[in-house]
């Protein structure tokens, strides 16, 4: 190809769609990268560097025919490189954007590499958006091709750029008709085959730092997504300080899990380059249905999750220990216990207790352990706070829980528990290289290579995120006396009730969720006496007052029973006891239907849409002040 350099934006004196600027983040792009010499100057380069050590070794996994097959590095490396060919070939000019939709899976690592080879730009999309989430991406951020997965991702991609006259190409993955697409389209087989004699094309000489590497949408908990602008020197950044944190659970024969969205950031980052820079396999894990599965098959070193997960998991433990009951039961039950007090005393217990606890490690938490694959080093855990009482419960039975913080905006971990010293109450201290400081109203402030370069088409959002080098998160929290990160709500989530009270609603809904009889809850009370909630329980306890009744399983239709709402009153009550009178929840209401991603009331990486919560709910809540 020929020598067309990428270009950049006007970085140095700003641009109105990006806001960005350098000297007010305190950077100059003639400045060396921070990772530079430790790691590599892009991220193509990184990778690069990973196929030359590891050639035909296994690198990514991905389920076909009920059966985990393995890509080696050196096939990731000559299909990334013939997609390449192909999206130059089919018009993809340096710095043009092209969406990447599609669930985990080993094209979804080609066609990122791909995209960045050829000097674009990747734009990962959900792969469980709706046409108009879709159609709202595709706009924004201008893009002229579209890389898309299975079918059910193909249709809604098809409705969405129908009739958009800057879409130039689109390739699947899988199979497709032609009259799917009103543009141009290529299937994923045929174009690297196409394309693996062209002569190749290869843009990662001419890549800098502070070139873009990436949009990542928001997850959007409560109006549109905002564009987050990131450069191959924020990951990279952002990855040496992961890197510096993993190198202490003791690097060897690493095997990653990967469950997260790959659009999410924290996937993107943690689940998909960190690997590269460590030599480490990456299996994709087939969805939360068959999790459990995953783990024992895979048996993973290293997983990162959100907190939801978590929540899940424990609940179903805790309802096999006592559907199972006896023995079995009492035996868990004391683990916990001990496991529980042996962390709160520093890692010590009584002689006799000590004893007994030996005896426990082999009955119970090998066993358990034995559920998620035997060689766990790290569960890593962030995306939001997790619950006190949650990773207390892992730590105690043995899995090594480390909870993390961090935001899109910066790239995105900030601060990670390391697995010597884990403070559970805490996200932490922060990254090598990461700079962080509370301002006067307890807002968390963050500085270093890894904060954004902006947000896409947004000057005026830019500006109020990123002041004087530092990233207003919007998060409040403290630091310890041991430079551990501690986050107490989000700022723009705090509830004022009517006596002028803050309160925080991801604590009180934590201890709500605590209770076996509650599996998701979202409380509301801004500007008014107390708090009310709405209420989602597991679907065991559904199916059995309803076996009870004879009414049929859902929601909608237990509404009105008594034997339900008397059992979630308990919870209620006992929840209730663990908080102050201002936090105390007054009332209730039962959920329609469960918080999904695919009702709209989470987002695709389990966080609740709580403004849309709500608006859905908004007759049921003005009820609750009714009555």
């Amino acid at each position: 190809m020929s020598d067309v350099a990428v270009p950049r934006p006007d970085f140095d004196g700003g641009d109105a769609r990006t806001g960005w600027d350098s000297a007010q983040h305190g950077r100059s792009s003639d400045r060396p990268s921070f990772v530079g010499s430790q790691l590599a100057g892009n991220l193509l380069e990184l990778f690069d560097k990973a196929v030359a050590r590891n050639g035909e070794a296994p690198f990514l996994w991905h389920k076909r025919d009920k059966q985990y097959r393995s890509s080696s590095w050196r096939e990731i490396a000559d299909a990334s490189n013939a997609l390449a060919s192909y999206l130059v070939r089919h018009g993809l000019r340096p710095g043009e954007r092209v969406i990447l939709a599609a669930e985990n899976r080993p094209e979804w690592c080609v066609a990122d590499l791909a995209i960045m080879r050829a000097g674009g730009v990747t734009v990962p999309a959900y792969a469980t958006n709706l046409p108009d989430d879709h159609r709202y991406v595709v706009d924004h951020s201008e893009a002229v091709m579209v890389v898309v997965g299975n079918r059910a991702v193909m249709e809604r991609m098809a409705s969405a750029i129908e009739g958009n006259a800057a879409i130039r190409h689109v390739i699947t993955m899988d199979p497709f008709e032609s009259s799917h697409f009103s543009c141009a389209a290529g299937q994923w087989s045929s174009a690297l085959e196409s394309s693996a004699r062209e002569d190749k094309i290869d843009f990662v000489d001419r890549l800098s730092p502070d070139d873009l590497a990436c949009f990542i949408y928001t997850s959007g908990t409560g109006g549109r997504p905002k564009s987050v602008m990131l450069s191959h020197r924020n990951i990279m950044a952002n990855m040496w300080g992961a890197y510096d944190l993993v190198k202490k659970v003791g690097l060897d024969d690493e095997t990653f899990l990967s469950f997260l969205p790959l659009s999410h950031s924290y996937e993107h980052t943690v689940g998909q380059f960190l690997p590269m820079a460590i030599d480490a396999q990456i299996y994709y894990s087939e969805g939360a249905e068959h999790l459990a599965k995953n783990f024992v098959e895979v048996k993973p070193t290293i997983v990162a999750c959100v907190p939801r997960l978590y929540e899940v998991l424990r609940q179903k433990m805790m309802a096999a220990v006592e559907r199972e009951g006896g023995v079995q039961a009492k035996l868990f039950a004391e683990t916990l216990r001990l496991g529980i007090k042996r962390y709160e005393n520093g890692g010590r217990l009584p002689v006799m207790e000590s004893a007994r606890d030996f005896v426990l490690e082999r009955l119970v938490r090998n066993k358990v352990r034995g559920r998620f694959g035997g060689r766990l080093k790290a569960l890593v855990s962030g995306g939001a706070p997790l619950n006190y009482e949650v990773g207390l419960f892992f730590t105690a039975l043995g899995l090594p829980v480390l909870q993390g913080y961090g935001q899109t905006e910066s790239s995105p971990v900030i601060s990670v528990n390391p697995p010597n010293k884990v403070k559970l109450e805490t996200v932490g201290p922060p990254l090598d290289g990461v700079e962080v400081r509370i301002a006067d109203d307890g807002e968390i402030l963050v500085r270093g290579d890894l904060v954004m370069l902006g947000y896409w088409k947004d000057l005026e959002a830019t500006r109020q995120a990123v002041r004087d080098g530092w990233l207003h998160t919007g998060d409040i929290g403290a630091i310890d006396s041991d430079g551990y990160l501690r986050i107490t709500d989000r700022k723009k989530d705090m509830i004022v009730n009517s006596g002028g009270d803050n309160i925080a609603p991801q604590k009180v809904e934590g201890h709500l969720m605590l209770q076996p009889e509650i599996e998701q809850a979202v409380v509301f009370g801004d500007r008014q006496p107390y708090l009310v909630a709405i209420i989602v329980p597991p679907r065991e306890l559904i199916k059995k007052v309803a076996a009870e009744t004879g009414l049929p399983a859902n929601l909608e239709a237990l509404q009105d029973v008594s034997a339900l709402r008397s059992q979630l009153q308990e919870a209620l009550k006992r929840a209730n006891e663990h908080l102050s009178v201002i936090e105390r929840v007054r009332r209730f209401a039962l959920a329609a239907e469960p918080f999904t991603p695919e009702n709209g009331m989470m987002t695709p990486t389990m966080k609740l849409r709580r403004q849309l919560v709500s608006r859905r709910y908004q007759k049921e809540i003005e009820a609750l002040y009714r009555s």
